[in-house]
């Protein structure tokens, strides 16, 4: 009786049956050579095997990665322009118009904050007014991350929520 070297179970023929591997001790084997070098001309070898259901090929797309889609949407969100940027890149993602739109929001939304709050930071140097920056910029902050929390949960909810001005954009931009 023959036991595969690969898996260790038994195997029958040339080839073992669980993971296709050739038997080195199989009856009707040759000796030390490859699979079928022994074999008289003419006479044809069974052909190995189908290759065991976790080799098979797994269509691409966002389940092969392992992430779904909301779950995508929302990280869109997370990092702001980086991870904005890096879904729009990414191959299985940037297939999807939700995920891209998503994606197109989360850059055009930190950008608008970040020229919102260096513009709102240079009203501080001028006397007088730079006691309102002291209030208006942790107002912006505490609005940024309220927004953040927002446009996270309504992604990973399936919800498509457009931002005025900017949602028009990253629609157009996400085709």
């Amino acid at each position: 009786m023959a036991f595969c070297s690969n898996c260790g179970s038994e195997a029958q023929g040339r080839f073992c049956a669980k993971c296709g591997a050739p038997v080195a001790g199989a009856a009707g084997s040759a000796g030390a050579g490859a699979p079928g070098m022994g074999s008289a001309p003419g006479s044809a070898m069974p052909p190995p095997p189908a290759p065991p259901p976790q080799y098979a090929s797994q269509p691409v797309g966002a389940q092969s990665a392992g992430l779904e889609e909301n779950m995508v949407c929302a990280l869109c969100y997370a990092l702001g322009l980086l991870t904005g940027i890096l879904f729009l890149v990414l191959e299985p993602y940037n297939r999807s118009r939700l995920v891209r739109f998503h994606a197109w929001q989360s850059i055009f939304v930190w950008a608008a904050l970040a020229v919102i709050g260096i513009g709102i930071s240079m009203f501080g140097h001028i006397p007088f007014i730079g006691w309102l920056v002291l209030l208006a910029l942790p107002l912006l902050g505490l609005g940024s991350f309220i927004l953040w929390l927002l446009l996270m949960y309504k992604a990973y909810n399936r919800e498509r929520w457009v931002l005025p001005v900017i949602g028009p954009l990253a629609e157009k931009q996400a085709g």
